[in-house]
């Protein structure tokens, strides 16, 4: 039952993905500046087939820790493509920090770029950072959140990998305090797993790491701050079915 029920969710997360980037030619075409609400559109419309189909849902704890409105810095770990989904729904302004090599996904990354999400070449070394700063500079300009990833790739649970500074260059240019997210999404939706487990996916958002740190101490505090999420949560993987969490309203930046 498990393996058809994840068959049917993969099927309509490609397809509802395949259908949306074909929507977005004509969206990019006559109405550019609604992309990033498309973006959110395409996000719930996919989690929306995870209570039904997988029997997988979410809790947020936490959010008194985002900002009501305007710019944040989010740093969180990395587990599962449901850490990327996530975010499209519950900020109003996402805009990740992701690998370049996805905005040469046909259809799919002429859409990235229209959301003005901040693509970076990971192997352009020097070049890398100035790209990030400067997108860094035009999320925060546009009253936008900021999610990143400073693990760099998903991460199996309960595993820690090492965190990539690139957060420190983003905290230190933005003036941002540094919102640290631990998630236990890799136990129900795994990287590259084809089943998904039924239960709730945990998503913790915990208290701000101050702004104006050195860099070693913000990645020291960082790294701290995933250890006890990841210490908490191992102690509360919850495989019954749940009611989702409520999404947040989009507000005006």
């Amino acid at each position: 039952m498990m393996w058809l029920r994840s068959a049917l969710f993969n099927a309509w997360f490609y397809g509802v993905t395949a259908v949306f980037a074909i929507g977005g030619v004509g969206l990019r075409a006559f109405a550019p500046g609604r992309a990033l609400a498309y973006a959110r559109t395409w996000a719930g419309t996919v989690l929306g087939g995870l209570r039904p189909l997988c029997g997988i849902t979410w809790e947020v704890s936490g959010r008194q820790h985002l900002p009501p409105r305007g710019p944040a810095l989010i740093a969180s770990m990395h587990q599962s493509a449901f850490d990327t989904l996530v975010w499209g729904v519950m900020l109003p302004g996402f805009c990740f920090v992701l690998k370049r090599e996805l905005t040469r996904i046909p259809l799919f990354g002429p859409l990235l770029h229209a959301t003005g999400m901040i693509a970076v070449d990971r192997s352009a070394g020097a070049a890398a950072i100035r790209d990030l700063l400067r997108g860094g500079d035009r999320a925060v300009a546009a009253g936008r959140q900021i999610v990143i990833f400073p693990e760099g790739t998903r991460v199996t649970p309960g595993e820690a990998a090492p965190l990539h500074a690139g957060v420190a260059a983003l905290a230190a240019r933005t003036r941002l305090a540094v919102i640290p997210v631990a998630t236990d999404s890799g136990q129900h939706w795994g990287r590259r797993a084809f089943r998904k487990r039924p239960g709730v996916i945990h998503v913790a958002i915990q208290p701000p790491i101050e702004a104006g740190l050195p860099r070693e101490v913000l990645m020291a505090r960082l790294a701290a701050a995933f250890a006890e999420g990841r210490a908490e949560l191992a102690g509360r993987v919850d495989n019954s079915v749940g009611e989702p969490a409520p999404r947040l309203r989009s507000r005006a930046s």
